[in-house]
């Protein structure tokens, strides 16, 4: 059990049985602390260790626990975790890889999306597996997001450094073009 604390702390207090697993550890264990109140079950698949203090950000990284571990914040999702723009997504937006179908029950919390992401395209926020800037005002001008806020992402992520100039030169026509 101190394994699994050890990298639940890594991980908002989360763990799967996929982690379980890959540290040498049965599994089945994950039940039997449960049934006797040592972790919380807070999905399929998906633990809880109710010591690790709750952050702001459990609720994201549940959702990328959710599909088996596959699942990276994307989307308007991530707009709104990078803070580019007031975008105030309803559901969480995780995209999994393009031939990955999760059959668990939870997804209803979720807007799934399908793609094989290059490892280029994704970073990490708090250990949180999240697109860049730059994928996320992609994904946003390819969606149904405002137009007023794509600018607002790209205006942001100029002023912080967030991408290199000419990537969102490029978005921001797209973004016109598309207008």
């Amino acid at each position: 059990m101190e394994r699994a604390f050890s990298l639940a702390q890594e991980q908002q207090g989360f763990v799967t049985y996929t982690n379980l697993v890959d540290l040498g550890i049965d599994p089945a264990l994950a039940r039997q602390w449960y049934q006797r109140g040592r972790v919380e079950r807070v999905a399929f698949g998906v633990y809880r260790f109710p010591q690790v203090q709750v952050s702001e950000l459990d609720a994201y990284r549940l959702a990328t626990l959710w599909p088996a571990g596959r699942g990276v914040l994307s989307h308007e999702t991530a707009l709104q975790v990078h803070e580019l723009c007031d975008v105030n997504p309803d559901n969480i937006h995780i995209t999994v890889p393009g031939r990955y179908r999760p059959q668990r029950a939870g997804g209803e919390r979720y807007v799934l999306h399908h793609a094989d992401l290059a490892p280029a395209e994704v970073t990490f926020v708090e250990g949180i597996p999240i697109v860049t800037p730059l994928r996320a005002i992609a994904e946003a001008i390819d969606t149904s997001v405002p137009p007023h806020l794509v600018a607002q992402a790209i205006g942001t992520a100029r002023r912080l450094g967030r991408a290199r100039t000419s990537d969102l030169d490029r978005l921001e026509e797209r973004l016109a073009a598309s207008a």
